[in-house]
């Protein structure tokens, strides 16, 4: 899963979904790729915007979710809690013999 993430993560594009899904939970797709065009200069298509999401939704970074005819994006920052708290932790004091 831990490899999902950082190959989701590794991509520039699909970390300016994520920081656009942090400032602004809960997007189309419409309005992601209007985000990426008017802050990030991005023309991306529609299609290739949707491709990113199902990277982010593979490893989980993302989930959606359908109400009426629309699919919004929702940020799940869960994995990365994860990851960072694997390396992160408090670690026991050593003993010396």
């Amino acid at each position: 899963m831990a490899e999902d993430v950082f190959k989701a993560l590794a991509d520039p594009t699909r970390r300016r979904i994520l920081d656009e899904l942090v400032e602004r939970d809960g997007q189309t797709l419409f309005e992601i790729c209007a985000r990426l065009v008017t802050r990030h200069g991005l023309g991306l298509s529609r299609q290739a915007v949707s491709q990113h999401l199902a990277v982010l939704e593979s490893a989980d970074l993302v989930r959606s979710r359908r109400q009426g005819r629309y699919k919004y994006h929702d940020l799940n920052s869960e994995p990365l809690e994860h990851i960072v708290t694997r390396w992160l932790r408090p670690r026991a004091p050593e003993s010396n013999p």
